[in-house]
């Protein structure tokens, strides 16, 4: 059974592959390893090596200290209850993720527009 720093490492190291828009072979390419181990990293089945998390933190460009964030939250109870709630693992949903990055694509003036439409939108709701 995979332990949960490692779950939580390999999650993060997806999330921000996928903010990236990088692909599991890009990653592994770049730090010289198969894509098949990125997969066993990201799942948390294999723990990942100082040197190997160093290599990956420079290709995804942020410090190894970004794969950590959020983790002393783990062994806390969600604190958020019903329909207002926003899930746990918001960053580790693909959809999620995809919906950020496509948001930022949008140049800043419609961008902005967008947002203030999506808090109208959610106060009515």
């Amino acid at each position: 059974m995979p332990h949960h720093v490692d779950v939580h490492v390999g999650k993060r190291i997806r999330h921000r592959r996928w903010l990236v828009g990088m692909t599991q072979q890009q990653l592994a390419q770049s730090v010289g390893i198969k894509f098949q181990q990125i997969q066993k990293y990201e799942t948390g089945a294999n723990r990942v090596s100082a040197s190997r998390l160093w290599d990956i933190s420079e290709t995804l460009d942020v410090p190894v200290s970004f794969f950590f964030e959020g983790i002393e939250n783990l062994e806390k109870p969600d604190a958020a209850v019903g329909a207002d709630a926003v899930p746990s693992d918001l960053m580790g949903d693909k959809e999620a993720l995809d919906l950020i990055r496509t948001y930022y694509s949008i140049p800043e003036n419609q961008r902005r527009r967008l947002f203030d439409l999506a808090r109208v939108l959610s106060d009515v709701a």
